[in-house]
């Protein structure tokens, strides 16, 4: 039997990355999958298609993860249409990278709200169904940046910093209820970001990573996979780096 067979996943910002590569990774062990991103686009569409390809049920869903009462809207419309909600992503999130010297509040602003704020607001929206189910798995996407910190990032680092904080505190309100609440910290992922980046500085940080390589998006979902199946029954307010033992 598949890990997450009749199961139904929420997954932010999955068009693309790392959501992409756990939606299908969800879909590939029969998880019903609900995505998220800021627009309804050709890619948005493709990965729908790809995720229906796998034969699970998939609907795309055009939100902006920082705005409460569009997190609640698809978070019912989930409910409604796929019976269930038994995992949530917490996954959306940009960059706006600058020494503190120079970053301005909407810099600062703009990465608080769509990568800590998002969280808070589809955790809050998800809560009444999973508490009620008695069963959930929440898993936050984080960064070993929000673990050791990173000059040009202190927009960035506080957010995922932010994050396990409160991963570590939902995983302790809601124990009794049967939901669990985790994080991953990913280390050098090899994606579209980290593709924009000059292949001497992608030189060295590979160089300084003990297994000698970036990540990839497929060994992040992996991870993800194992914290919604029930493999992790007993794993809750954990910090799962997945590095290369780049953070340890």
């Amino acid at each position: 039997m598949k890990l997450l067979e009749g199961k139904t996943a929420l997954i932010t910002g999955a068009s693309r990355g790392i959501g992409k590569a756990i939606a299908l990774k969800f879909a590939e062990e029969g998880c019903n999958v609900a995505f998220t991103d800021l627009v309804y686009d050709d890619v948005a569409k493709e990965t729908e298609k790809e995720i229906a390809a796998l034969g699970v049920k998939v609907k795309a869903y055009a939100s902006n993860a920082a705005k409460m009462e569009e997190a609640v809207e698809v978070v019912e419309d989930v409910v409604k249409e796929f019976g269930s909600l038994d995992a949530l992503v917490n996954n959306a999130g940009i960059t706006k990278d600058t020494l503190m010297m120079r970053m301005t509040e909407e810099q600062w602003d703009a990465v608080i709200a769509v990568n800590l704020k998002s969280v808070f607001n589809y955790t809050k929206a998800s809560l009444r169904t999973m508490m009620k189910q008695r069963s959930g798995s929440i898993i936050n996407m984080s960064s070993v940046v929000g673990v050791s910190g990173n000059a040009g990032q202190a927009n960035y680092s506080a957010s995922k910093a932010g994050i396990i904080g409160f991963t570590k505190s939902v995983a302790k309100e809601l124990g009794s209820r049967g939901v669990r609440s985790n994080a991953i910290a990913p280390g050098f992922i090899v994606t579209e970001m980290t593709g924009q980046i000059p292949e001497e500085a992608r030189k060295a940080w590979e160089a300084s990573i003990p297994m000698k390589r970036g990540g990839t998006p497929e060994e992040v979902a992996k991870t993800a996979l194992y914290l919604a199946s029930d493999l992790s029954s007993y794993v809750s307010g954990q910090v799962i780096n997945v590095c290369g033992a780049m953070n340890t």
